[in-house]
């Protein structure tokens, strides 16, 4: 028999193992806390899109994924494809002075910010791979328990997002100046691409 308490605990940290690798959602987040800008929307939309997915994955939509195998192919080559428009982006940013967005510069409109975090979030096929079909399959080893292992794993994304967003802003003071924003872009736009790369060839 499961118990309740281990379970949401199994949930939390296996959740913890697969979302905290830095990817391109990561470091959008993160680049979005240290400017302070739009940080409760993305958090919240980041929380609220994992609790849709594993969920889905636990009532069983990722069997339905795994069948239909060209939905994966579908999206692997759409994200491919957003993941090096938006490294050029950022590489454009650290390499025309013009473009840069220190602390100081106009906020982004909202609409524009979420609307890319919906795409770094859903059109990224490894998205639905860690949480629809490996926290579904993983949630339903425990059966009965399988909701409580749910509950370990939204709240994980919960403290992760948060902890990201708003932990960053600490870094702020770093990033005072366009030559830091240099840097943080020129690492953002190197990540980006070269994760784009590898997601249209693996």
């Amino acid at each position: 028999m499961n118990v309740p308490h281990l379970v949401v605990l199994t949930g939390f940290a296996t959740t913890m193992t697969l979302i905290a690798a830095i990817g391109a959602q990561n470091a959008f987040v993160l680049r979005q806390g240290i400017r302070g800008e739009h940080v409760m929307p993305v958090v919240a939309l980041c929380a609220v899109s994992d609790l849709v997915l594993i969920f889905a994955g636990i009532a069983g939509f990722g069997a339905l994924i795994a069948a239909h195998p060209d939905v994966v192919v579908l999206a692997k080559y759409g994200g491919a494809l957003f993941l090096i428009g938006y490294g050029l982006l950022a590489a454009r940013r650290a390499t025309r002075p013009g473009t840069l967005t220190p602390l100081d510069a106009a906020p982004a409109r909202l609409a524009g910010v979420v609307a890319t975090c919906l795409a770094l979030t859903f059109l990224n096929p490894h998205v639905y791979l860690d949480t629809v079909i490996l926290l579904g399959a993983l949630a339903n080893e425990h059966r009965d328990g399988r909701w409580f292992f749910g509950i370990g794993a939204v709240t994980a994304s919960v403290v992760w997002f948060t902890g990201l967003g708003f932990g960053a802003k600490r870094l702020s003071r770093f990033f005072a100046t366009p030559g830091t924003w240099r840097i943080l872009d020129g690492v953002i736009a190197a990540m980006m691409i070269g994760l784009g790369v590898v997601l249209a060839l693996s």
